[in-house]
Order: C-alpha cells, then sequence, then structure tokens
C-alpha cells in the first residue's frame, strides 16, 4: 500500500463503497423539476449557495445547510420547507418530514457529520440572501460538453446538464465524502462551488477543445475565472481563493475529496443515460411497482392484461 493510499481513507480504500447507492440516487437532482420553479433542484440549490454567501452567511452554514437540504430533497425532491409550511405544516410537523428524508437515505453518512446534517434540519431561521452574482445565471446557462476525446467526435447526450447543477452536486459529494478523506468539509463545498468559474463565460468544449487550445488554455481560464472571482466583495472572493488552492492536485485531503467527487459525479451522469437505456418492463411493473396496491389493481392488471400492455 502506497503511502498516499494510506491516507485517502479507512483501510487504504481510495473511496468509500458504502456511500455509492446515496451519491447515485443524489444525482438525479440534476434533472427533477416542479411546476413554478425554474430549473432543476441541483440548479436551484446551487443558486441559493450562493446567495446565502454574498449574503454574508458563514460558509460552513452554508455547506451544511445545502447539504442537508440536498439530501431531504433525495426523496422528498420539491416537497421542500417552503412547500410544506405553505401547505399547512406546523414548524415541527415540517422538520419531522424533512428528517424523515433525509434518514431515509443518509445511513452511510460519517459520524458527527450525518448528526450535524440532520440538525441543520430542523433549522427554520434560515440563512441571509445577498445579490446573485451573474456567474450564477451564466453557469446556470452553459451546457456541459458530453463526452470528450481529442482525436474524436463527441457524444453528446440529451439534455445535457448545466455547469450549475455539475458544481452543487460535486459540492454535495465533497461535504459527505470529506470524513472519510479526513478534509474539511467547508473548504471542500467552497472550491467544489467555484471549480467551473471559468465556464460562466467560456464555453464547454470539453477536453478536446483544451487540448486545441494547447499554450493559451491557462491565460483564457486564468482569465475568465478572474472575471467570475471580480464579482464577489473581497472577503467572500479571499475565502474562495483559499478553498480553491485545493483544485490542482491530490496532494491535500480536501484536494482528495474533491476529485473523487467530481469524477463520481461526471461517471453518474453519464451512467443515468445507460440506465434509462437498459431499463426493463420487468424492472417497472415488478420490481418498481408502477400499477401498485390499491382497491383498483386488480381491475388495472385486467385492463393491460386485455391489451396485452406491455
Amino acid at each position: 500500500m502506497s503511502s498516499q493510499d494510506a491516507v485517502a481513507g479507512s483501510h487504504g480504500s481510495a473511496a468509500p463503497v458504502a456511500l455509492r447507492d446515496l451519491l447515485v440516487e443524489l444525482n438525479d437532482l440534476k434533472r427533477v423539476r416542479s411546476a413554478g420553479r425554474l430549473g432543476s433542484i441541483a440548479e436551484r440549490l446551487f443558486a441559493q449557495g450562493w446567495g446565502a454567501l454574498t449574503g454574508g452567511a458563514a460558509p460552513e452554514d452554508v455547506a451544511l445547510e445545502v447539504t442537508a437540504t440536498t439530501l431531504a430533497a433525495c426523496r422528498l425532491c420539491d416537497l421542500d420547507s417552503a412547500f410544506l409550511s405553505a401547505a399547512g405544516l406546523d414548524d415541527e410537523a415540517v422538520t419531522d418530514v424533512l428528517r424523515a428524508g433525509f434518514d431515509a437515505v443518509a445511513t452511510q453518512v460519517a459520524e458527527p457529520l450525518r448528526s450535524r446534517l440532520r440538525d441543520r434540519l430542523g433549522q427554520r431561521a434560515g440563512l441571509p440572501v445577498g445579490p446573485l452574482p451573474g456567474f450564477v445565471a451564466a453557469l446556470a446557462h452553459q451546457p456541459r460538453a458530453g463526452v470528450t476525446c481529442p482525436g474524436k467526435p463527441r457524444i453528446l447526450l440529451e439534455p445535457p446538464e448545466n455547469h450549475a447543477e455539475h458544481c452543487l452536486m460535486v459540492a454535495v459529494y465533497g461535504v459527505v465524502l470529506s470524513p472519510f478523506y479526513r478534509a474539511d468539509p467547508t473548504t471542500v463545498f467552497l472550491a467544489a462551488m467555484a471549480h467551473h468559474f471559468h465556464n460562466a463565460a467560456m464555453p464547454d468544449a470539453g477536453f478536446t477543445g483544451e487540448m486545441l487550445l494547447g499554450d493559451h488554455l491557462a491565460p483564457i481560464m486564468a482569465r475568465t475565472t478572474q472575471w467570475a472571482l471580480d464579482e464577489l466583495q473581497p472577503g467572500l472572493r479571499e475565502a474562495v481563493e483559499r478553498a480553491r488552492a485545493a483544485l490542482p492536485d491530490d496532494a491535500t485531503a480536501e484536494g482528495r475529496a474533491f476529485h473523487a467527487a467530481d469524477a463520481i459525479d461526471r461517471v453518474l451522469q453519464i451512467a443515468q443515460h445507460l440506465r434509462a437505456a437498459s431499463l426493463t418492463m420487468g424492472t417497472v411493473l415488478d420490481e418498481m411497482e408502477l400499477v401498485h396496491a390499491g382497491p383498483v389493481k386488480g381491475f388495472h392488471d385486467r385492463v393491460l392484461e386485455a391489451m396485452r400492455i406491455p
């Protein structure tokens, strides 16, 4: 076992496989939408996170709030605090529902992080809200490149995710993975939320485009990253710059947590397309009980049989 393996996580493993199912399921929040709300849940949580940061909230509070909210949304989707309160639930009932959603998926999150996230769902005061920097909307409108490889045509899978969705998911993954790498979750969260600043202005041509830019790549990325950083107030900008120092490599615990999260999200984004393409009616009808138990299930079954469906 190498020295790097020894510090990667417990027992020398490069990543905590016990969190796999949670990360797979969370990835779908990049594709869940609701009437009256613009964008996916992941896209909106990216904006909420930056709004809280520019509003003066402590980055640690934002990391915990956004991560806890994302985990609760894994099963509840947009049955969130705002909706539940508007629908007439009191604060205690809202907390109970959110924690039930959290508990349904978070059993493998390491302590004490799990308890800190769960406790966060009982706080109704909320975080301050500041103005959204321009890069937030720009990243939400910037599609990811798809699968690219120098010398080969790209593979496009529709609909594409956007950079806001990717950054949010990597940030949440990074927080959940941080105990395994003994990394500071706040640093990982902030670095991930800011790791595609350059793509707010720079169209994403993927690995292929980056290689074709050659020596021009680094100065272009530095310039476009600085444009986004310049939208932040000095204190927040300095905190983001410090966090982004973990991005270049895996030499630190924070770098390992970030790069693990980034690689997992990139591959799971493609895996969900393949999973959908290989879906069978056996899974839909037998395992997922699309025609589920109830007073008319027998009739439903007879109708489908008579219609020779599927």
